[in-house]
């Protein structure tokens, strides 16, 4: 609820009676692979609503750390005793459980520690998912230092392919890299958009390409927002820890 771009967005409404946080769980729900859906949120008293939702829809939650969001993924998995976890992030509403499914079976076949839609990205921001062992994960909340690799769960796994047996989800087809995630206003009026234009549930991303083939300036509205604002934002955050490190030696 506290982000800084678009606070409170993953309880904004997407159509007249559900919120961003609805149409995610709705779609996830339609994976035939997934096992149980945990909510991990913060301590902060903001998250409070987030909280009151999860109970609300009867999905069980964890709250944590809201700055160190790896130690919130690890104590949370911990607390349930989870062999494997399926990381996907409350700003992607309509990510496709048929990707997800792709993955799991994917991830289970490679035996890796670590599977992804974005290590080289051939699907849209916003229908991505990871896999990680617990192992993994542990390895990593014991390891990573750098505001960037707490910030963002899974960046010490991706930049240590030489600790992490590493797997790629590749689109079978060529697509556009659209942007399908929600961190501003655009971005919000374009999922609006796609939700009021496309009846079928779940949305699956072959129903919004299909819109896009249809109607592309629809999708120009956010086209100018940098996909890695966040992770750029983070990186001048290490280099003040590691000049801060620097003067304490």
């Amino acid at each position: 609820m506290d982000s800084t771009r678009l606070p409170g967005k993953v309880l904004m409404k997407l159509d007249k009676k559900h919120t961003v946080l609805d149409y995610l769980i709705n779609q996830l729900k339609h994976s035939k692979l997934l096992g149980k859906i945990i909510i991990a949120t913060t301590n902060l008293e903001e998250d409070n609503a987030i909280v009151n939702f999860a109970k609300k829809n009867e999905i069980e939650y964890f709250r944590g750390e809201s700055d160190d969001v790896l130690d919130r993924y690890y104590q949370c998995a911990k607390n349930f005793s989870s062999d494997n976890i399926l990381r996907i992030t409350s700003d992607n509403p309509l990510v496709d459980p048929t990707v997800i499914d792709d993955l799991i079976i994917n991830y289970q076949k490679s035996s890796c520690d670590y599977a992804s839609t974005n290590l080289a990205r051939t699907y849209p921001f916003g229908i991505d998912a990871e896999i990680f062992s617990f192992n993994t994960l542990e390895k990593t909340w014991k390891n990573a230092i750098l505001p960037s690799e707490r910030e963002h769960v899974s960046l010490y796994m991706k930049k240590n392919s030489n600790i992490f047996k590493q797997f790629n989800l590749r689109n079978k087809i060529k697509v556009p890299l659209l942007r399908l995630t929600i961190d501003r206003e655009e971005d919000l009026e374009l999922i609006r958009i796609i939700i009021s234009k496309i009846s079928e549930r779940p949305i699956l991303m072959d129903n919004i390409l299909e819109l896009y083939n249809n109607e592309p300036k629809l999708f120009e509205i956010n086209n100018h927002i940098d996909p890695l604002e966040g992770y750029n934002k983070s990186i001048k955050y290490d280099k003040e820890f590691l000049k801060n490190q620097g003067s304490q030696l």
